[in-house]
Parts: structure tokens; C-alpha cells; sequence
């Protein structure tokens, strides 16, 4: 039988494969810390859903990859609307 925190990892590890989230976007969406995403998704999804850790790490690893570009086009869009100002 699986507690309530295994199934917040199953259900969190789902939800970012289904929408290519990220873990602060994951974060909000469930209602808890980014530390507890990390450690659901990397530690204990791991051990309950080996497949599905690897899918969520797929996902989590591109996110990790592009997010020098995203924080790039927040920068961007700040100054842009500073100067419309």
C-alpha cells in the first residue's frame, strides 16, 4: 500500500511528463516546495517507478538545459516593458 507522499511522487512525475513542466511550475500546481518536487521526483520516484523516473528525468534535463534562455527572454521582456514606461 502506498502512502501519501508515494503517490504525490507518482502523481507529480506524471504531471511533468504530461506537460513538460518544470519543477517550480510543478511546485505551484501541487501546493508544496521545490525541494519537496526534487526530492519526490529524483529520490523516491526512483525507487517506486524506475521507468517513469527515467521519462521525468528526460524532461527535467531538457528544462535544465533551456533555462539559460528562458531566464534570457525574462531579462529581455523586463527591459522592454521598463522602456515602454
Amino acid at each position: 500500500m502506498r502512502t501519501e507522499t508515494e503517490d504525490r511522487a507518482v502523481s507529480l512525475g506524471k504531471y511533468i511528463i504530461e506537460t513538460k513542466s518544470t519543477v517550480r511550475a510543478a511546485a505551484g500546481e501541487f501546493s508544496v516546495s521545490k525541494s519537496t518536487v526534487h526530492k519526490d521526483v529524483s529520490q523516491r520516484l526512483r525507487k517506486l517507478d524506475p521507468m517513469l523516473y527515467r521519462e521525468v528525468k528526460e524532461v527535467l534535463d531538457l528544462n535544465k538545459s533551456e533555462r539559460h534562455i528562458r531566464g534570457g527572454l525574462a531579462t529581455r521582456k523586463k527591459y522592454l516593458e521598463r522602456k515602454e514606461k
